[in-house]
């Protein structure tokens, strides 16, 4: 692995390890069966998981990354599609996303064939997935049906891709560090999410949205916003941007991963649930903790592939 990543890596792991410490100083002092406390050692115990699991993949190299975030998707797509109003109709639709649709763009994706991977989803899936839906002559609720399937496409699937697409980006100057520009995108978003819950809880009283996210505040949104984009400039030396590009790129993905999380949560309440899953402990399903990511991904690809990039 990448001497830089390396490094990386052991600053996130003595990070978790100072967190393990103070939680485990906390759970000593708190009452017995906190709630609070557990939820946070679930966290980090999940983060722990996470953390090992992701470094696992880098070392693999391109292969290892596009199959981890398949993995994700295909467990985001699942827990997306739980929550829709699938009819016996829309099981061909729904075969053909999950085991067609799904790992081609990944194939795509781990070929590098921008040209294709960036419209499978939203124009082929798109088109094709009513008419397979279409030729069942099942006409009730088909609209509402089939939106939600595609819908669950283009968040599982398709905006989740990008991350590793970062992977398959010509960039001159930055030949072979591409693996960065993942770990720089994921570190600031997350730690933006984590931020913002610092801030709100230190010094949040006005709630942005509070039918879709209460604990959301706008003190919190600005000083994890802002702290995270402090986080992404002081990593532009793992970049191939400057100091002042990497603020700014870190200000428009940390804001897209908030309103990624808004969007999300609106999708929740819909459906009545409090977390998409419960398959990582203290922090609910898989979109819960993609949920930021999603919407920031293919923004910071594009935004990257457009004025660093030479295919």
């Amino acid at each position: 692995m990448d001497t830089h990543f390396v490094i990386l890596l052991a600053c996130v792991l003595a990070v978790l390890l100072i967190a393990t410490i103070a939680a485990q100083i906390l759970r000593r002092r708190a009452p017995p069966g906190d709630l609070t406390i557990q939820n946070l050692t679930a966290r980090i115990n999940a983060w722990w998981v996470m953390v090992g699991v992701i470094a696992l993949a880098f070392a693999f190299g391109t292969a290892g990354v596009v199959i981890l975030f398949a993995l994700c998707s295909f467990a985001a797509l699942r827990e997306f599609l739980t929550l829709t109003n699938t009819r016996a109709a829309d099981h061909w639709a729904l075969v053909a996303a999950v085991f067609i649709v799904l790992p081609l763009q990944y194939v795509l994706v781990g070929i590098g064939w921008y040209g294709l991977y960036s419209i499978l989803i939203p124009v082929y899936a798109f088109l094709f997935m009513p008419i397979l839906s279409a030729l069942r002559g099942q006409t009730e609720n088909f609209l509402i049906a089939v939106s939600e399937a595609q819908w669950a496409l283009m968040i599982a699937v398709f905006c989740v891709s990008h991350v590793p697409a970062l992977l398959s980006l010509e960039i001159p100057g930055y030949e072979g560090q591409n693996l960065l520009l993942i770990f720089f995108l994921i570190v600031v978003v997350q730690s933006s999410d984590v931020l913002q819950y610092v801030w709100g809880k230190a010094i949040g009283r006005r709630k942005i949205a509070p039918t879709l996210s209460p604990s959301k505040t706008l003190e919190g949104l600005v000083g994890g916003v802002l702290s995270a984009s402090v986080l992404g400039a002081a990593l532009f030396w793992i970049t191939p941007f400057t100091i002042i590009q990497a603020f700014g790129l870190s200000l428009v993905i940390t804001l897209m991963g908030f309103f990624g999380g808004l969007v999300m949560s609106a999708i929740k309440r819909d459906r009545g649930v409090k977390d998409w899953g419960h398959l990582i402990a203290g922090h609910g399903g898989f979109i819960d903790r993609l949920d930021s990511v999603i919407f920031s991904a293919p923004i910071f690809f594009h935004i990257v592939r457009f004025y660093w990039s030479v295919t």
